[in-house]
Order: structure tokens, then sequence, then C-alpha cells
């Protein structure tokens, strides 16, 4: 199947990526991504490395027995696995279903011209796998603060007969989303930007793949939030499942690519305040603008939409010719 050159996609409407803050265009091969992959993933790799390495020399000259070293890795691979799983079904899955078998038909609002190159998809997905291993990470740091006694899972019952348990998905959903927008806000200040997010924004036409393409830094930045709830509300493992499934879903939307809500979407209050693909689409190239995730009332009471959101959402849904078209090599 040709797909795509290596250059980035164009955009169908007047709104362009934003000179000022956009990452600067990779050097084409394999060079220009596997160089600064390494350089940005090993120092904070090799960090983890050396902290798990030295607990593992402590509990063994000491003879300490750990749980955490006994069954850490194991919690590690599970979790890991668990999200790579989660990643392809959903990222891979829509990447399938849009990009390959329904591109051509017109059913459904292609936000930008053209398909993002290979070279751009290899980088998302290089680097959202290692954001895997980050979460995974984060999950063994859960098991640490369950056996610390400063973070509660309960399991009694049927969970979702009972009131909490929705009580904990809302809220779990809720506070994500502020987690989010204001970690998010953080991330494009001039530093971190420059030092951390930028790896995010290379995505100027960001893929599904694009999901989980973090620094090592917004990769924890982002799974921290589970343990930080962890330490005020008891957790189940089923509500865990539907806000990861929730999130996912909705993360992938936002990088997918293409529009799935209808025309008439924006012009609603209820659903004004539920955010769309063009949304994040939007962010991807005008940095400055659209930092929520879920939902639009932190960038509609902090007045950070994108002055043209809603004419560009419309553009989109209305544009007769729907059908995506591939870039080609310069």
């Amino acid at each position: 199947m040709e797909y795509g050159g290596n250059r980035m996609s164009e955009v169908t409407s007047p709104i362009q990526p934003e000179a000022t803050t956009a990452a600067p265009r990779a050097k084409k091969g394999k060079r220009g991504l596997i160089v600064p992959f390494l350089q940005t993933i090993l120092p904070w790799f090799a960090g983890i490395v050396a902290i798990c390495g030295l607990v593992a020399a402590v509990d063994w000259v000491l003879d300490l027995q750990l749980m955490i070293v006994k069954r850490g890795p194991a919690i590690f691979g599970v979790v890991y696995v668990t999200n790579l799983i989660r990643y392809l079904l959903f990222a891979g899955g829509t990447f399938l279903a849009f990009y390959v078998v329904l591109r051509r038909t017109g059913w459904f609002a292609q936000i930008q011209k053209s398909l993002a190159s290979w070279a751009d998809i290899r980088r998302e997905v290089t680097y959202s796998l290692a954001s895997l291993a980050i979460f995974a990470m984060v999950g063994v740091l859960v098991y640490l603060g369950e056996l610390a006694g400063v973070i509660h899972f309960y399991y009694d019952g049927i969970p979702t007969a009972q009131p909490f348990f929705w009580f904990s998905v809302v809220t779990m959903i809720l506070v994500h989303d502020a987690w989010f927008y204001w970690t998010h806000r953080l991330l494009h200040t001039k530093y971190l930007y420059a030092k951390v997010h930028r790896i995010h924004h290379q995505s100027h036409n960001p893929t599904p793949w694009a999901a989980f393409a973090f620094h090592p830094v917004e990769a924890f930045v982002q799974a921290i939030i589970l343990p930080i709830v962890g330490l005020f509300m008891p957790l189940h493992p089923i509500m865990i499942v539907i806000w990861m499934l929730y999130m996912t879903g909705m993360n992938v939307f936002g990088h997918l690519g293409f529009e799935l809500f209808p025309r008439n979407f924006l012009r609603y209050w209820p659903f004004y305040w539920h955010n769309t693909g063009v949304h994040h689409n939007m962010h991807h190239r005008c940095v400055n603008y659209n930092f929520g995730l879920y939902f639009n009332y932190w960038d509609l009471l902090f007045k950070t939409n994108h002055p043209e959101y809603q004419a560009e959402f419309e553009r989109v849904t209305s544009r007769e010719d729907k059908a995506m078209t591939d870039t080609h090599d310069d």
C-alpha cells in the first residue's frame, strides 16, 4: 500500500502550524529517529535501572526479602504487556480501520488533507513503546503504595451495583481531565516545552499511534495521576479498567486525524462541552490553544480555545470531499 512520503502533511484550512513553537523537522533516515530517541530516553531509563539495581542490591546484601523486589519485575511485565495490548488494540485498530479500510470512502471527515509520513509514524510508535515502560513503572509504584498502606483497593461485592463505584469512575475522569489541562499548560511553558513536550508536538499531523508518544517526564506526569487519586479514594480494579478504556479511547480519538462527530455537534450547548477530534488536532498545529483532554470547560473558562475552533470544526465536517489523500516524496 502506498502510504506517504517523508514530509509534513499539508492542511486543508488556512490554519497553519505555529512556526515560533513548532519543533524543527527531523533529518531523514534512521539517524533522524534513533539518535534523538536515545539521547532523550537513555539518561532517564539509566537512572531508573540504577535505582532498581540499588534497591535489589541492598535487599540481597541485607537479606530483607522485600516484596517489591520479589514481585516488582513480574508486576512491571504484566502492566507493560497489558498496556501494550491496549495500545495496539486502540491505536492499531483505529489506524487499520480509518487509514487503510475507510480512508477513501469519504464516510468520515479527515481533518487534514494528507497522510502523515512513515517517518512520523515510526517516531510515534517508538516513543509510545518507551512511554509504556514508564506507565509500567508507575504500576509498580501503585503496588508499593498498597504495600505501604497509603493506597487502598477494595474487592468486595459486585462493584457495579454500588453507587460509590460509579462515583469513583466519574471522579477519576473529572480529576484526570483537570490534571491533564493544568499539567498540559505547564508543559507549554518555555523550558518544559523545549526540553519535554516538544517530543509530542513533532507530530503536526498526528495519527492514532501518537497517543502515548511522550518524553519520559511527560509520560510520568500523565501516569502518576492514578496513585495520586489512590491516596485519597479507595480504588477498584474494574474502575481503573473503565477509566483506562475511556482515557485511551479519547486519547486515540484526539489523535485520529478524522472527525467522528456530526456537523451540528458544537451548535448545542450540552455537546459543546465535550471535545472533538478537531479540537486536539488544532492543538498540534496551533500549540498555544486547545489544552483540554475529555471536556472543553477548562478551555472555555480560561479562554484557551482557538478563536477559529468552531469555524474549523464546521469547515471540516461540511467539506464534501472527505476522502483522505496521500503525500509523496519531495
